[in-house]
């Protein structure tokens, strides 16, 4: 890896494109390099996470919401277009992202990485399958696409911190769109250049859609970045320009939006010829909720049997990183965190109501444990209000080491008892997690898609699309559409009834 110092310049002074981080981006992105055997594997699994999801979501909501609106843009004529989630036919490309891109997030469910900042970056797949599907890329071409968009937008997470100043992390999620396109593509070092600038200018947005009350946006906030990334895309090939340097310049992202014109930031990017590993350095969630609470999860289930009577508890206080005690902890200040009533996206960004569930059911579900009866239990309310966070300068300095062996997202649980007995134990890092206690491999995933699938999707189209994609990399230009998964109609006939809008 090449360490890449990135800061501001002023407009008078001497900074060649060539210096640029979008043109750094550009030359990993044209690189020919092949994608080495683990990576594309990775690939594969990470796409059958995301239909795991997506089929788990299909009837909620805002997806419905999405989708409504994908139906409604056609492909132009003579065109392939691309497919949506669940239904038959075919929907303009950038459409298809959107409404895709909002299945796989809407039950926050899928991969992530977390260094610097935060990121899931299986948000780039819905993005690069829509336009595979569309200008009938190779699965070989698809997955040499999503190989350079999660090493892209990793990298950018490991050197930029983006929520120290509260911008949203899907500022990291166009650029890799845009870069991971052009690779599939085929494209340009300048017209990739151009589409990075365009990608990052149009999706940098604050951090308030994950804070306080939070709402569906904090689903739709990725696909949007998904789908600009794929319009700045067509307009750079067709040859139009962006900002520029866009994260340098004297007005730009860095000097502006991030750390100021003092401030020098450190981005890794593959040198020329060496292959893009970092989709390697991402994990999964086995549980449906943000993944500082994954860990959490498990150590309550750990914990439960040693406690006997949970109203015995007088208090429980989670030592933690900076990261989690701030964002989805007490170090919040969001009252919402503890409020019964509080939207499912609250209740997923809230630490102490999901150690006080877990500690009761010793389990988590995508649906049962964001029930509002299950929120408005009393015990668990009770349970809930007596959780705090701290921050633990060894958490933090584990949370942003660079050691993966040493890196964790975890904490350590005191649970005071009425009876003055203090019960204590810890755990790193989650047991899906790569050095966890039952770390996620192909069987592990195709069992979460079955789990997630069952009672949407007939088990011969599960099979179907298990085999497609275990054989992505052998489909050829336009077959891509084998990636779609089509649920039963009877199970959409159940979605919710939405207004109308402009479409």
């Amino acid at each position: 890896m090449i360490n890449h110092d990135v800061r501001t310049h002023r407009s008078s002074e001497d900074f060649p494109q060539a210096e640029h981080l979008a043109q750094k981006i550009a030359e990993v992105a044209t690189d020919p390099v092949a994608v080495p055997a683990e990576t594309a594997e990775m690939v594969v699994n990470r796409i059958i996470d995301n239909a795991a999801v997506s089929a788990a979501s299909v009837i909620r909501r805002p997806v419905t919401s999405a989708r409504a609106q994908a139906l409604v843009h056609p492909p132009a004529e003579g065109a392939a277009g691309a497919a949506v989630f669940g239904v038959d036919g075919r929907y303009s490309p950038e459409w298809a992202a959107w409404a895709n891109g909002v299945a796989v997030r809407e039950l926050d469910f899928h991969d992530t990485f977390l260094a610097a900042e935060y990121s899931h970056p299986g948000d780039n797949i819905p993005a690069l399958v829509a336009v595979a599907q569309h200008v009938g890329a190779s699965g070989a071409d698809l997955i040499r696409g999503l190989a350079t968009a999660y090493e892209i937008q990793i990298d950018l997470v490991r050197g930029m911190c983006l929520h120290e100043h509260k911008i949203d992390h899907v500022a990291h999620l166009g650029p890799s769109v845009a870069a991971g396109l052009g690779t599939m593509l085929e494209l340009d070092e300048e017209t990739i250049y151009q589409a990075i600038g365009q990608a990052l200018h149009l999706t940098t947005a604050t951090r308030q859609s994950r804070k306080g009350l939070i709402s569906s946006w904090k689903a739709y906030a990725p696909a949007h970045a998904g789908k600009i990334a794929i319009e700045a895309v067509d307009r750079a090939m067709r040859g139009e320009g962006a900002p520029a340097p866009i994260w340098e310049g004297e007005d730009g992202v860095i000097a502006w939006l991030l750390g100021g014109p003092e401030k020098t930031y450190r981005i890794p990017l593959p040198g020329p010829g060496e292959p893009k590993r970092a989709i390697l350095d991402s994990y999964t969630k086995e549980h449906s909720a943000e993944y500082q609470s994954q860990a959490p999860i498990d150590l309550a289930r750990r914990m439960r049997e040693r406690i006997g009577n949970l109203d015995d508890i007088e208090s429980i206080v989670l030592h933690t990183s900076h990261h989690t005690h701030y964002v989805i902890g007490t170090g919040s200040g969001d009252p919402q965190k503890f409020d019964p009533a509080a939207s499912r996206e609250t209740l997923d960004h809230s630490v102490m109501y999901i150690f006080a569930v877990a500690l009761q059911d010793g389990t988590w579900h995508h649906e049962a444990s964001y029930a509002p009866e299950r929120a408005a239990r009393p015990d668990t309310v009770a349970l809930w209000r007596k959780i705090s966070t701290v921050e633990d300068p060894e958490w933090t300095r584990r949370y942003h080491s660079t050691d993966p062996a040493e890196k964790a997202f975890g904490a350590k649980a005191v649970i005071t008892l009425t009876n003055g007995e203090v019960i204590t134990d810890e755990l790193a890092v989650a047991d899906a997690h790569p050095l966890g206690a039952a770390p996620f491999a192909r069987a592990a995933y195709e069992a979460k898609f079955a789990a997630m699938a069952q009672g949407v999707v007939d088990a011969e189209e599960q099979q179907r699309f298990l085999v497609a994609a275990a054989g992505l990399g052998d489909l050829g230009a336009g077959e891509l559409g084998a990636l779609n998964v089509r649920v039963e109609p009877t199970v959409l006939d159940k979605a919710p009834t939405i207004g109308s809008g402009i479409f």
